[in-house]
């Protein structure tokens, strides 16, 4: 009996569907002994039969199964013809392997004498003519086939001989088994085409919109009742006023005339409000339990449907260890592939998508990552390096892994060949972190192999990883240590018909994020940013992250906005987020300094980003919709849905928002807004910068680009020289070296700030400084820009300036 539980359930609905094809086959095969095609298909069932019990050690169905494979094979060869005792023989066999199958996945015994059915298919005769199918004949002590079979075909290089036993061995006194067994026929396996589940499974995700639309329905009969009690409480108190007319008007007036009418009037009116009241009520409370049922129905479908298109990852997993053996081989390196996690279950989906994603990274890591094994030695590695293949699951994500102990990824080599296929500039190159440069390896075209090979080199591989990930919703990490190895990190979301996202409004129409992605929401002051390199930044963990208006890098700033209801945040959002109210300004001219704007931090892999957006609207569950060939590869669209509500909603893709923050030159629209000229006395005048550099070169080069810009200039060569002059004449702003003698510039600027009549100053911080940390120190000091030297660039310099002057 097969141990596993998974393996035997797939066995057998394998086996099942082998031995149906070849026993309808042989039904046609009768009728048409000429359709090489058709004997050709029977020849692969058999033989995937014989592999499959093989695999499981199931010898029995294997040998029976290599024994009907050699018959037809001998057809195949026209060694034999096809007559009525090979059918006959066949279809008995066949019958044989399903009832061996039976007892393989159930443990219950069959009665089968494989020996006894094993000759029977290579021809040993019964004493009496019995019907094959359902008993085995009685063998004849003295056989005398016709023709001796031929011998059994030679097992192919790579599976385990089977041994065939003779006619001779055959002729064995031991009386006959019965090979049919009362038992109830019983279906407990259906297979089913994965169009029909991938159907099923956007049904149930549209029975999730459903059911967040009726729970809008349910919210507006909440309205309803409410309105209703009013409707109550006010006819409650006001009916003491309807009694004291009643009374003032019966001194006058008889009841039979108007104020009977009046009197029946009320009354008729206060019992078809209670009966309303009851209606109503009633009504709520039946579609409360209905939208109750509905949850949980909808709920275990979706899970249930979601389990049938799950399987383990060793479904692809096994297919790579052959490849990298052969690849290693090839290549004269020695290499030892370990595979983890493959009994984690996964949509069938990220399976097929997975294949070759995982395939170019295997090959990428024995073509650029693994060392020949002299190489090795060298560099104090063990001859024979590893590549590891894990795969595991946590609470929102199915992860895959490739980690290998090679020489790992070159940044240099990586940089040069990004300049020179144009993939970026040598500017951009030098405000890169090594986790965006590493990134750069899956853009269209990389390649850092000079000569074209079976293996790589040919700029297609990498950019087909990334893009069948994100297809998937999911992410792509790189980590690498030079010398110790690289380590390829593939998160993928559960589930694929669904999406949970946040909804924002930005000018009044909603855009959907996607919750995976949203670290956090905070709301952030408009003195809380400053500029670096040209970018808004704000400090989010002690750790400097770019900001962009929402509505920039969608690029409809400017486009007349949609009626917009006050900015709202849903119960569910503030559960989840650390929302607080938004304050949104609604007067241009009133001051920004004390506006507070929503921002959702985003996480993609390590980089983050901040966006600016009009209002949070509400957090559920979505379902995607496919979009049309013309719409296929949008800038920053991910997809598109359909609220509750009935509205369409474009879905956002986190991971082009933050390429185009990166791309996008020039400083971003901030709620700041500075005049770039003085205005005294009605003419404008020159801004006054004071300019602190100890270097007289770079000094005279900013001096020069700063006046040419139409600014007034007074430099200074030191810090403690700068805040001397600072107090000589009013200055706009201060434009500042950090390393410089007796008073750097972070020091400077903590100076400046600790005196009230500089508080509102601009400072920038011209250094050579590029890390994260210093860029931390730059804001915490009090500037309100910092510019690296060696991504300087005066467009930059002259556009910070517009900004804060």
């Amino acid at each position: 009996m097969i141990e596993d539980d998974e393996l035997r359930e797939v066995f057998k609905t394998a086996s099942e569907e082998h031995l149906q094809n070849l026993d309808e086959g042989l039904l046609y095969l009768e009728k048409n002994p000429n359709d090489a095609a058709k004997l050709e298909e029977l020849l692969r069932e058999a033989h995937s039969l014989k592999g499959d019990a093989g695999m499981l050690g199931v010898k029995d169905v294997a040998t029976l199964s290599h024994q009907i494979e050699h018959l037809l094979g001998g057809l195949k060869r026209q060694e034999t013809t096809l007559t009525v005792d090979l059918v006959d023989r066949i279809s008995y066999g066949i019958d044989a392997i399903r009832q061996l199958v039976d007892a393989a996945v159930t443990g219950e015994p069959c009665g089968i004498n494989a020996f006894h059915s094993l000759a029977y298919l290579m021809g040993a005769k019964p004493e009496t003519p019995t019907d094959a199918i359902s008993a085995i004949p009685t063998l004849t002590p003295e056989p005398a086939p016709p023709a001796t079979p031929a011998p059994p075909a030679p097992p192919a290089p790579d599976e385990t001989p089977i041994p065939v036993a003779t006619v001779a061995e055959a002729m064995n006194p031991t009386p006959p088994v019965t090979a049919s067994r009362d038992s109830a026929y019983k279906i407990e396996t259906i297979r089913v085409p994965t169009r029909n589940l991938d159907g099923l499974m956007t049904q149930t995700g549209e029975l999730t919109v459903t059911k967040i639309r009726i729970a809008h329905r349910l919210n507006e009969i909440e309205d309803l009742v409410s309105l209703w009690e009013e409707w109550s409480r006010d006819a409650f108190v006001n009916r003491f006023v309807v009694h004291d007319l009643e009374n003032n008007l019966n001194r006058h007036i008889s009841e039979k005339g108007t104020i009977g009418q009046l009197q029946n009037y009320y009354h008729r009116s206060t019992e078809r409000l209670e009966q309303l009241g009851s209606l109503i009520n009633q009504l709520r409370n039946t579609f409360s339990e209905d939208i109750a049922r509905l949850d949980i129905i909808s709920d275990e479908l979706e899970d249930g449907v979601r389990t049938l298109r799950l399987l383990p990852l060793a479904t692809i997993f096994n297919l790579f260890p052959r490849m990298v053996r052969d690849l290693a081989r090839q290549q004269g390196k020695e290499i030892e592939l370990v595979i983890s996690g493959g009994e984690t279950r996964a949509d069938k989906r990220i399976l097929e998508e997975m294949k070759d994603p995982l395939m170019h990274i295997l090959r990428n890591a024995i073509d650029h990552g693994i060392e020949t094994p002299e190489e090795r030695q060298t560099s104090g590695k063990t001859a024979i390096a590893k590549i590891e293949l894990r795969g595991y699951q946590t609470a929102t994500h199915v992860v895959l892994e490739v980690c290998d102990d090679g020489r790992g990824l070159d940044i240099e080599k990586i940089k040069q060949t990004a300049l020179k296929r144009g993939i970026c500039q040598q500017e951009e190159l030098l405000g890169m972190t090594p986790q965006q440069i590493h990134s750069l390896i899956f853009a269209p075209g990389f390649t850092t192999r000079t000569v074209v090979t079976e293996v790589s080199g040919r700029g297609v591989g990498m950019d087909v990883v990334r893009t069948n990930v994100e297809h998937l919703k999911g992410i792509i990490q790189v980590e690498s240590s030079p010398g110790k190895g690289c380590l390829f990190r593939i998160q993928l979301g559960t589930t694929l018909a669904t999406a949970h996202v946040l909804i924002v409004s930005v000018q009044g129409i909603s855009y959907a994020i996607p919750v995976e992605f949203v670290q956090m929401t905070r709301l952030v002051l408009a003195d809380e940013i400053f500029a670096i390199e040209g970018r808004e930044t704000i400090i989010f963990e002690d750790q400097p992250i770019s900001v962009a208006q929402l509505a920039d890098l969608l690029e409809i700033r400017g486009i007349p906005p949609q009626i917009e209801a006050e900015p709202t945040v849903s119960k569910e959002s503030k559960s989840r987020f650390s929302i607080f109210p938004s304050f949104i300004d609604k007067n241009p001219s009133s001051s920004t300094m004390d506006i507070a704007s929503p921002c959702i931090i985003l996480k993609v892999g390590e980089e983050k980003l901040g966006l600016f957006v009009d209002a949070l609207i509400d957090e559920q569950d979505v379902v995607l919709k496919p979009q049309s060939q013309l719409l296929k590869r949008v800038r920053n669209v991910a997809g598109a849905t359909i609220l509750g509500t009935g509205e369409v909603c474009i879905i956002l893709s986190p991971q082009d928002l933050i390429k185009s923050i990166r791309k996008q030159a020039g400083v971003i629209s901030s709620p700041i807004v500075r005049s770039p000229l003085i205005i005294q006395n009605h003419s404008a005048v020159k801004p006054v910068i004071l300019l602190v550099e100890d270097s007289i070169a770079t000094r005279t080069q900013e001096k020069r680009i700063l006046e040419a810009a139409g600014y007034e200039v007074v430099t200074a060569v030191d810090g403690l020289d700068g805040f001397n002059k600072l107090s000589t004449r009013a200055f706009d702003a201060v434009v500042s070296d950090i390393q410089m003698p007796n008073l750097d510039g972070l020091s400077l600027a903590k100076k400046i700030r600790q005196h009230h009549e500089y508080r509102e100053l601009p400072i920038i911080l011209v250094t050579s400084l590029a890390s994260d940390e210093d860029k931390r120190k730059g804001a915490e000091a009090g500037a309100n820009a910092y510019i690296t030297k060696a991504s300087f660039n005066q467009e930059v310099l002259i556009e910070t300036l517009k900004r804060l002057v």
